[in-house]
């Protein structure tokens, strides 16, 4: 794949939609276990969950099954954005610096991943704000649709009302990519290597698992920070 190539960004952007909706329930209650506790707001300073399960089994009794996909529409608009030019602009910057894939260094990859990272979610972050709102809302937010949430916003908070948060948003974005993209690289290329599995779809699963979890763990601080 040269840098003109566009399947890094097709498929990158159909495969982050697709893991958005498996994973949507959980990111639902990493939210709402991120905003319980704070003294800001007086509504939130109950602890109701006492970890994922607990939150994913309250919400789905209080609330109900809607409301862990509370947010999905802006969700996957965002994964169709944010997940296209992230991981598109990835493999396109890598290309720009290195020609052969087998020339690829770990400060290259890091280098191209947190561009990548910050140029995509400064683009998408208005569907940020759309989705962690409608989360923490849970089943009251069903009552607005996106278009008309996205207006409301607008009109009460302006056009920065859509870009709040952007700062640690890209922050986020940026320890993310920088340090997930090239995980998954860095992985897959050593499995190959020791020869135990080829280049396969167990490969490309296990690299992406400990891409993930690396990735999850490094943003963490700034993803409670953003949210």
């Amino acid at each position: 794949m040269g840098p003109n190539d566009w399947r890094p960004f097709v498929y990158g952007g159909l495969a982050s939609m697709t893991a958005e909706c498996g994973t949507f329930p959980i990111d639902t209650t990493k939210t709402r276990l991120q905003i319980q506790g704070q003294r800001i707001d007086v509504k939130l300073t109950e602890l109701k969950y006492r970890g994922m399960s607990h939150a994913l089994i309250r919400i789905f009794k209080d609330e109900g099954f809607y409301a862990l996909y509370s947010g999905i529409a802006p969700a996957l608009l965002r994964q169709a954005t944010y997940g296209t030019i992230k991981i598109g602009a990835y493999h396109s910057l890598k290309r720009l610096f290195v020609a052969d894939p087998k020339n690829e260094t770990l400060a290259i990859n890091v280098l191209c991943g947190v561009v990548a990272g910050v140029l995509s979610s400064t683009i998408a972050n208005p569907t940020d704000v759309l989705k962690v709102r409608m989360q923490a809302r849970g089943h009251t937010a069903a009552t607005d649709s996106m278009l008309c949430s996205f207006i409301k916003i607008y009109q009460s908070e302006g056009l920065a009302g859509l870009w709040r948060g952007v700062g640690p948003t890209a922050q986020r974005a940026a320890v993310v990519a920088g340090v997930e993209l090239p995980a998954y690289d860095m992985c897959k290329k050593h499995i190959i290597k020791s020869g135990y599995l080829g280049d396969t779809k167990e490969t490309h699963f296990l690299a992406s698992f400990f891409a993930g979890f690396v990735g999850a763990v490094a943003s963490n601080p700034i993803d409670v920070v953003k949210v």
